[in-house]
Formats: structure tokens, C-alpha cells, sequence
């Protein structure tokens, strides 16, 4: 087997497994927003914890190894020249100022009221606070989008 197919299929396993990592997370936590009771939205967001492992270190993977396929496959260093893998690469990027300043920050608010919510044994306003923060969503989508997008990019190589 070719050096550049390798490189690519190293590539392309460890997107899906970032994928799937962003997918089982935001079906738990989206269940556990909408659980009746706090326990059963705790357990929730534990078996969601997984899965954003996955997310946290395949994050990491990606773009390390798209540079490695890309290079294997005679692309310009880097990309430059290629304006998809430049667009991919800074659509990826573009998601690291929102881990740092608003998903990692207001996590420790989340686990805050959730811990307070359980000593109480009830749902408490901070936590459906916590649950329903616009900015989380708003990051949490524009991950989402950002990952649709290179994803998109990878498979069809636009030529523009």
C-alpha cells in the first residue's frame, strides 16, 4: 500500500472518531438538558464524559495528520496553494479561542451547578441556566458547522 494512502486513511480515522465523539456528546448533553430529574441528568452528562475525551484528543489529531495526508499526496507544504486545505485549516483553528475562553470557563460554572443541584436533590436555576447558556450553544454550534465545513472541503477538493 502507497505511503499517501496510508497517511490519508490515518487521516480520515482519526476525523471519524472526532466526529462520532461530538456526535454521542451532543446527544447526552442534550438529553440531560431535557432529564426530569437532576441525578438522571448528572449520569447523562458522566456518560457523555467519554465521549469528549474523544473530542479533546482527536481534536488534536486532526489537523496533524490532514497536514501529513496532504504533504503524502504532493500538496503543497501546508496547503499554501490550496486554498481548500487553507480554508479547512482555518476553519479548524477558528474553534480553539471558544474552547479556551467560553467552553473550558463556563464548564467550571456548569459543574458548579451541578454539583449544587445534586446536594439539593432538585433542579435548581443555575443549572437550567447552565443548560440553556446562548453562548455555550452558540459555540458548541459554530463547532459543528466549522466541522461540517472541512468536512465538506475534504470531500470535494474545490477548486476555487
Amino acid at each position: 500500500m502507497q505511503w499517501s494512502l496510508l497517511a490519508t486513511l490515518l487521516h480520515v480515522v482519526v476525523a471519524v472518531i472526532f466526529v462520532a465523539g461530538l456526535v454521542g456528546r451532543w446527544i447526552l448533553l442534550t438529553r440531560a438538558a431535557r432529564a426530569e430529574h437532576v441525578e438522571t441528568s448528572f449520569l447523562l452528562t458522566q456518560a457523555a464524559s467519554p465521549f469528549e475525551r474523544l473530542v479533546i484528543l482527536f481534536s488534536q489529531l486532526v489537523l496533524p495528520t490532514g497536514l501529513l495526508a496532504a504533504w503524502a499526496r504532493g500538496y503543497p507544504w501546508i496547503g499554501f496553494g490550496t486554498p481548500w486545505i487553507v480554508l479547512a485549516i482555518v476553519l479548524s483553528l477558528s474553534v480553539l479561542p471558544l474552547v479556551y475562553f467560553v467552553l473550558v470557563p463556563r464548564g467550571k460554572v456548569f459543574e458548579a451547578a451541578m454539583n449544587d443541584a445534586r446536594q439539593r436533590g432538585s433542579w435548581t436555576a443555575e443549572l437550567r441556566a447552565a443548560f440553556a447558556d446562548p453562548v455555550v450553544a452558540l459555540a458548541r454550534r459554530w463547532e459543528l458547522v466549522a466541522v461540517a465545513l472541512v468536512l465538506t472541503l475534504m470531500v470535494l477538493k474545490p477548486s476555487f
